[in-house]
């Protein structure tokens, strides 16, 4: 299966009888999947199996999906509504007979809201079967556009992060081999500092310095972040390789990546390792920001 990136655009038109009609879907990063639809009045009806078709081939991501539809070929009626005109014509003789008032215009009944409506001509049942049966199936094509969309990107992230963790176990190797690491220069480092310790005064205790040496240099030893980088690199490979919905597994995985890495510099007591993890932390933070867009 391939990466799929959560964010995508697509658009499919098409017309059936007097009808012509335009799909426009977009989809952005989300936590989970949410499926929002703007339908024009009187095509609810195509509303169920197009979400329901979204929510079988999509898994992460919010898709907006606007429907437009006009009728060509067909003019609009425009008549008066009688029992809002009457009313008003009503009031208006009552007022006429309080006061002096001027009897309303013809041009200022018809500027009162209500007054006129504009009615669409009734439509063949039909015609608008055929229609929906049209717009759903511009929506299939429309929605596999998005996946497609959706898939192209989804492999240009694989790329990225491929890179990311090639960049990541370099670094790893840099910090393996740094000389600050090796136990002979941690001991020498506090050799050095104990021989400094014991010039300054009397009261320490050459033996119980160097039992809290051991301690400090065990506690200094990076071994376990290494191999539990090495770890995550080889299962980040593995969920490239292997594809479909794993944004939510490499977001983990991100997090565990920054965990150790953190515990590294912070073990750190070599400039040179302490520069290595720091830019370590930086691809971990690029590789964490790629994967938000993955499904």
């Amino acid at each position: 299966m391939a990466l799929s990136s959560m964010t995508g655009f697509a658009r499919s038109h098409g017309t059936s009888g007097p009808y012509a009609f335009e799909w426009e879907l977009k989809s952005v990063n989300a936590k989970g999947f949410d499926f929002r639809m703007r339908l024009p009045a009187g095509w609810d009806d195509v509303e169920t199996a197009a979400r329901k078709r979204a929510t079988e081939l999509l898994s992460r991501g919010t898709v907006y999906a606007n429907l437009t539809v006009k009728r060509t070929g067909a003019a609009s009626i425009v008549r008066i509504n009688e029992d809002v005109l009457a009313s008003i014509l009503k009031v208006a003789s009552e007022i006429s007979a309080r006061t002096d008032a001027v009897a309303p215009s013809v041009d200022g009944l018809l500027g009162i809201k209500g007054v006129l409506e504009v009615v669409e001509p009734e439509s063949d049942e039909t015609e608008m079967q055929a229609a929906r049966a049209a717009v759903s199936a511009s929506f299939e094509q429309a929605l596999q556009s998005l996946i497609d969309m959706r898939k192209r990107e989804g492999v240009a992230l694989g790329q990225i992060l491929s890179q990311r963790m090639d960049e990541i176990e370099r670094l790893a190797q840099r910090a393996e081999a740094a000389p600050g690491r090796k136990p002979e220069a941690i001991r020498a480092r506090l050799a050095e500092q104990i021989t400094a310790l014991l010039e300054t005064s009397d009261r320490f205790d050459a033996d119980r310095l160097s039992q809290e040496a051991v301690m400090i240099a065990a506690k200094a030893d990076i071994r376990e972040e290494l191999d539990r980088i090495a770890s995550h690199i080889a299962q980040t490979r593995e969920l490239l390789g292997k594809g479909g919905a794993v944004g939510r597994r490499l977001d983990f995985l991100a997090q565990e990546f920054n965990r150790e890495v953190n515990t590294t510099c912070s073990k750190s007591n070599d400039i040179e390792l302490t520069n290595t993890g720091l830019e370590m932390k930086s691809v971990v933070e690029q590789f964490r920001e790629q994967v938000q867009n993955l499904e």
